[in-house]
């Protein structure tokens, strides 16, 4: 049998990521955004997508472990850098979760600016550009 399936639900702004064998939910939540500003050292969300148009392996942990929180996984920065997919797998769902909370740089949404004109979520290039295993 295959791996269980990921559940999401993208009208409340959910994402999902399989690792290990195990499905996570990721969802920004208005707690996950103020992780993430605190966790990343920004004055206020404006800077998050210019901070992630080129993101450290500590940035992507600490955005990924806010979202996982926020669909109520409890796991830590280190933890998430421990999970077993690749570094691709994460990048896609960190940007999922922006995307499915209608949050993309550039839009005609405030707040998360700095990334390239038209690309979803806070990562210039999407998943295809990281294609190296975490």
């Amino acid at each position: 049998m295959s791996a269980p399936a990921m559940l999401k639900n993208a009208a409340r702004g959910e994402a999902a990521l399989l690792a290990g064998g195990r499905s996570y939910r990721l969802l920004l939540t208005l707690g996950a955004l103020a992780e993430i500003e605190d966790g990343l050292g920004l004055a206020d969300l404006s800077a998050v997508g210019a901070r992630l148009a080129r993101p450290r392996a500590a940035d992507l942990a600490i955005v990924a472990a806010a979202l996982l929180r926020g669909g109520g996984h409890d796991l830590c920065p280190a933890e998430v850098l421990r999970l077993e997919c690749g570094l691709g797998a994460i990048v896609a769902a960190v940007t999922a979760a922006f995307d499915s909370a209608g949050l993309r740089p550039g839009g005609n949404n405030a707040g998360l600016g700095g990334a390239a004109e038209g690309q979803g979520g806070p990562f210039p290039g999407g998943a295809s550009s990281a294609s190296a295993s975490a």
